[in-house]
């Protein structure tokens, strides 16, 4: 009964908003078997609902023959996803952390650990997966410069906010992204008028503050979208994006209501880099 609820919920997630750029039907088709497919846990199926993967990918413009970069892949949540649907006709490209760099949070490691274990497990499905390492300051050589068609980034620049990075990163994205090529963010939103550090503390990030870093590297402001919106998360606890699902930070503290809330109120933002 689970799996069919979590099904159907995806499915109609899918067919609930018209796809914005027309994106080819083969990738579609692959994108959905991907998003639903057994070798993803019940509990990451079940984010695909909030997340809306097809719906943000191709607000992205994303086509089945592009060089993918995913920027910090964590938990493999849309590695998930992109690697099976890109294998046989584009490239996913998994930005992981650089783990010859020393003195990074231990959830790094185990990260990285856990990516490189997923590909030799299921080669199938992640065989063609191509890894760079990326930890700034230390290590900022991300890929080759001018190579990548898109580059991605999901829930991860209220990090690099927080650390003082975020105008760095964005300017590596910048480099490695072919003319005309795409930069994709989703981000916890804050509100407007805040300290973007403050903020970042509860990792929310001022859409302003993204716009800024992009604008900064080079990148041009080519789309929003309310996507990933959430107009219940008030973002009024000082527990930030971690009270809310899928972490649910307090435990059983007002669960129901977190869980009623759904998770983070989310920017999606798509940027391009200038073809001259």
């Amino acid at each position: 009964m689970k799996k069919l609820l979590i099904t159907l919920l995806a499915v109609s997630s899918i067919l609930s908003g018209q796809l914005v750029n027309a994106m080819d039907e083969e990738l579609s088709a692959k994108l959905s078997t991907a998003m639903l497919g057994d070798h993803r846990s019940d509990k990451n199926k079940e984010r695909n609902t909030y997340r809306h993967p097809i719906e943000t990918l191709d607000f992205f413009g994303m086509n089945a023959d592009m060089t993918v970069l995913e920027i910090a892949p964590g938990g493999g949540w849309y590695t998930e996803i992109l690697a099976p649907a890109l294998r046989d006709t584009g490239t996913y490209i998994a930005g992981s952390y650089d783990v010859t760099v020393e003195g990074q949070p231990k959830y790094r490691y185990r990260q990285h650990q856990a990516l490189l274990e997923q590909i030799i497990k299921q080669p199938d499905l992640y065989g063609q997966v191509k890894v760079a390492t990326y930890s700034p300051p230390q290590s900022r050589t991300l890929w080759q410069a001018d190579s990548v068609d898109m580059v991605l980034t999901f829930r991860s620049s209220h990090g690099w906010v927080r650390e003082g990075l975020i105008d760095d990163v964005y300017a590596d994205f910048y480099k490695v992204v072919k003319p005309g090529g795409i930069l994709g963010v989703v981000q916890h939103r804050a509100p407007e008028g805040g300290d973007a550090v403050e903020w970042a503390k509860q990792g929310y990030v001022p859409e302003s503050r993204i716009i800024q870093a992009a604008e900064k590297a080079g990148f041009v402001l080519d789309g929003k979208s309310e996507i990933n919106a959430n107009a219940k998360d008030l973002k009024d606890n000082n527990e930030g994006v971690w009270r809310l699902p899928p972490t649910l930070s307090l435990g059983d503290q007002d669960r129901e209501t977190y869980l009623a809330i759904g998770e983070s109120d989310r920017m999606t933002l798509r940027f391009k880099k200038p073809k001259n």
